[in-house]
């Protein structure tokens, strides 16, 4: 989810849908407070400074996942860099502050307002009377016009991602003057600054063809900060140019330069140069931290531990151990330490995404159908333990999110977790034993099906390579009680980390396409890295009608998946003290989403939902209930749990229609308590933003909830010191 909304509006359907039945709610609460919203848990760490300070020119590299497929954000396809490019050149009527919250962006809206509610809706847009086109024409109703009839759904020659918003405009018309637009809806629309941000020239919008291929490869006409000069596919960057043209504040850097570098490669591109900043790991920031340890500057992450082979103390070795270190080794080695030392030049500046981790439950079918099952595992999570296994280390606040619908310091955000309850291991027991679920319980055969869901296979799991099948790719934890973390130290040392304590209690780093829902737009969903062989205490298996109660945890097994293997491990032992065993299943990236997590093929899985500005619009389809489709399977939409309730879906239709901005946060908030009370999805931390910065690099970084201000990028002038307090020149 993100300020323009598109991120989460590519529907995504899964065929097979078993209805759960209907939730009990708790009673609750009016929520509306101010204060419920809080602060952000951590602000956004870029380097401030005043633009006085900032150099005028240079070329800032900046590492990305890729180059995008399409340069319309409001296709399927879009990625994270497609909305990178956008926000440096396409005009936004809103943008996000620090505080995740929409604010008027003034190069473009003088002003932008409700005028009238009845009979409807109208708001008035005065845009800037500087605003042009790059090709020199104003930005006008013409523009809005041609935006709104791409996306209102209304035209299926138009291939949209999703229609929200647009669907409820009536008509686009010119107001007292060019710079005036009056937008009227057809039903009131709170979330109506979510709407042409970011907004395309009606050469785009115009006409299907134009929409559907005129804008993937190129972008002609722009009207931001930054133009895009070039786009090479075969060197995979896109450079973008300071816009001659640009009225506001000029853009202190000459060049952007998004190249496209995978996550692994990462460090190797800021130590040879390629790169000045880019979204890292948690094994790169502790590489960093390292070297700036090294050299007396920087301060290192909790658990970061030296390689082996690669700390200071190799430099000391003799000249006989050194002798004994075949040549290949010596070579890498020294490329190592040389790497080290060109990674001194650079900072990790930390903060949070406007993401959150959850445990998803699959409610479809197996005990999980239950929603007193749901709401034990729910029941046995220590929320707050899991939090401080993987932010700690970081150095940032230990947190659990207390709402699946906003982040702290988001206008909607409360902590509504007291509707389902806090962590209780009797109450999770007392639970399950009310469910039928009792310890010693008869067990059939071991060729007889657990009590999971049918989707189910022993062995090698679906999408699995042959070197993740075997007892590495699927274990049981509880079973026989053998423990499973003879499991996880062979695991390691094959995969080359050696059960280095460092490496267990890092964060998910870098989304990446193997795990990343196609949204459209903004960064899309994505489901954090790792996975672990969890290890578990003694406690007597529950069983019901012969069959065990185990739950199938599917978990991504790709590079970078080390990543989430404490908070697996963690997890499967929370279950397993109150008799729920843990199927651990891991399938290779391609397929987690696919064949996985969107056809509902698991019980247990971790992935990941943004924040948005605009939550009773960007989140409906992922706690929407789901419904028949024509071909008469069910439509999940996004919610890939499948519990879902009428409530909660007449609460977001409210909340959508409310105009006065507190009471619809009200609606939300209290939406996000029958979510909680479901118990289809658990959210666990917001998730860590890692970024290493050139230490020269200033206005830019972990951004946090904001959306980047190009313009005020660039490298800190020579002699100059960075104040705590930037200033505007």
């Amino acid at each position: 989810m993100s300020h323009d909304g598109v991120r989460l509006r590519a529907v995504m359907r899964s065929v097979a849908f078993l209805t759960a039945g209907a939730l009990a709610v708790p009673t609750l609460a009016a929520c509306g407070s101010d204060d419920e919203s809080g602060k952000p848990l951590a602000g956004q760490d870029i380097a401030p400074v005043g633009r006085a300070l900032v150099a005028d020119g240079g070329t800032l590299n900046w590492a990305v996942d890729d180059v995008p497929e399409t340069l319309n954000t409001f296709q399927s396809d879009a990625d994270d860099t497609t909305t990178r490019v956008a926000q440096a050149v396409l005009p936004a009527m809103f943008r996000l502050d620090a505080q995740g919250r929409p604010q008027r962006d003034a190069d473009f809206l003088e002003s932008a307002k409700v005028v009238d509610t009845s009979p409807k809706q109208v708001v008035l847009y005065k845009l800037d009377q500087q605003a042009v086109w790059s090709d020199g024409r104003e930005i006008g109703a013409a523009d809005f016009a041609a935006q709104w009839r791409a996306l209102s759904g209304k035209d299926s020659a138009y291939w949209t991602a999703r229609n929200a918003g647009y669907d409820r405009i009536e008509k686009i018309e010119r107001g007292a003057s060019n710079l005036e637009v009056k937008v009227t809806f057809s039903r009131p629309y709170a979330d109506w600054k979510s709407l042409f941000s970011p907004l395309y020239p009606k050469d785009v919008m115009g006409t299907p063809d134009a929409f559907n291929d005129g804008a993937r490869r190129k972008l002609k006409v722009t009207a931001g900060a930054f133009g895009v000069r070039k786009i090479d596919r075969k060197d995979k960057e896109i450079v973008l140019a300071r816009n001659p043209h640009w009225w506001g504040r000029p853009a202190k850097l000459s060049e952007i330069v998004l190249h496209a570098v995978p996550l692994d490669k990462r460090a190797a591109a800021l130590a040879d140069g390629t790169v000045d900043l880019a979204e890292i790991d948690p094994a790169d920031a502790s590489r960093i931290a390292l070297a700036g340890r090294a050299k007396g500057t920087g301060t290192p992450l909790q658990g970061a531990s030296a390689s082996p082979t690669a700390g200071d103390e190799s430099k000391n070795e003799s000249p006989k151990e050194k002798k004994k270190l075949g040549k290949k080794a010596r070579k890498a080695l020294a490329a190592y330490l040389r790497q080290q030392d060109a990674l001194r030049a650079f900072t990790v500046r930390r903060s949070f995404e406007p993401a959150y981790t959850q445990l998803a439950l699959n409610g479809s079918e197996g005990p999980l159908a239950d929603e007193r099952v749901r709401r034990a595992v729910a029941r046995a999570l220590d929320r707050e333990a899991l939090a401080k296994v993987v932010l700690t280390p970081l150095g940032l606040p230990a947190m659990p999110v207390g709402s699946h619908l906003a982040l702290s310091g988001q206008a909607a955000y409360a902590d509504n977790s007291g509707a389902l309850g806090d962590h209780d291991t009797a109450e999770a027991q007392a639970l399950l034993a009310d469910a039928g679920w009792v310890p010693g319980g008869p067990v059939k055969d071991k060729g007889d099906k657990a009590a999971g869901s049918e989707g189910r296979k022993s062995g090698k799991a679906d999408g699995e390579s042959e070197s993740e099948g075997g007892s590495d790719g699927q274990y049981i934890v509880g079973e026989d009680n053998k423990d499973p973390r003879d499991h996880t130290e062979k695991h390691d040392k094959a995969s080359g980390h050696g059960g280095d304590e460092g490496s267990k209690h890092l964060a998910d780093g870098k989304q990446y396409d193997g795990r990343k829902v196609k949204q459209g737009g903004a960064p899309g969903a994505y489901a954090p890295k790792g996975t672990a062989a969890p290890a578990g205490a003694k406690t007597g298996t529950l069983a019901k009608d012969g069959k065990p109660l185990t739950l199938r945890f599917v978990l991504p097994s790709g590079t970078g998946s080390e990543s989430l293997r404490a908070v697996a491990d963690s997890i499967s032992r929370m279950l397993e003290k109150v008799g729920i065993r843990t199927e651990i299943t891991k399938v290779s990236d391609d397929s987690y989403f696919k064949d996985h997590i969107a056809s509902g093929q698991y019980d247990l899985a971790l992935y990941s939902w943004p924040a948005s500005a605009f939550p009773a619009t960007d989140a409906r389809p992922i706690f929407a209930k789901p419904v028949p489709a024509a071909d008469g399977s069910l439509n999940v939409e996004q919610n890939y749990t499948r519990v879902g309730t009428d409530q909660v879906d007449q609460l977001f239709d409210q909340a959508a229609s409310t105009l006065d901005e507190d009471e619809s946060a009200a609606l939300v908030r209290k939406a996000d308590a029958r979510i909680w009370a479901a118990a289809g999805s658990i959210p666990l931390y917001q998730r860590p933003q890692l970024t290493a910065a050139r230490r020269t690099i200033v206005n830019a970084g972990s951004f946090g909830f904001q959306t980047p201000v190009y313009e005020d990028m660039g490298f800190l002038k020579k002699g100059a010191h960075p104040s705590a307090s930037p200033t505007k020149d």
